[in-house]
């Protein structure tokens, strides 16, 4: 019985979800900055809380955003945390895909499908990776 070194590369699905999560988690913070531009004050919420809330949609995106810049630097870092908070990400994302696909249907939909392969990348992957262990063979 013999011992190997060898070193496990990291899944190329993990450095995908990251990368999306990082490009998601900037855009949204860009919205959510002009989202609160465009909110003069609160006076009316007789539409519900996100009713023609400007305001509402900005503190909405920007929770998204900072969940995504967590979830994508906690995963490239190794981090099991960063991959929770990716699937919640995740599934928000695919919430929030299907209640907004009858005003923006392109929006809703290509959010619906990059939302699930950041939940098919994770899923693929579902142990962190390891570097220099030695196994029997």
């Amino acid at each position: 019985m013999s011992v190997q070194a060898y070193e496990e590369r990291a899944s190329g699905w993990l450095g995908f979800a990251a990368i999306v999560m990082f490009a998601v988690g900037f855009f949204r913070f860009i919205s959510a900055i002009a989202y609160f531009a465009n909110s003069h004050r609160i006076n009316n919420l007789t539409g519900g809380l996100f009713g023609g809330q400007n305001w509402a949609w900005g503190l909405w995106d920007l929770l998204i955003a900072a969940a995504a810049i967590f979830a994508g630097s906690s995963i490239l870092s190794g981090g099991g945390f960063g991959r929770v908070v990716g699937y919640i990400w995740a599934v928000l994302m695919i919430v929030q895909g299907f209640t907004i696909i009858g005003f923006a249907p392109w929006y809703g939909t290509i959010s619906i499908a990059i939302a699930t392969l950041v939940i098919y990348a994770l899923a693929s992957n579902p142990r962190p990776t390891t570097r220099g262990t030695m196994t029997p063979t």
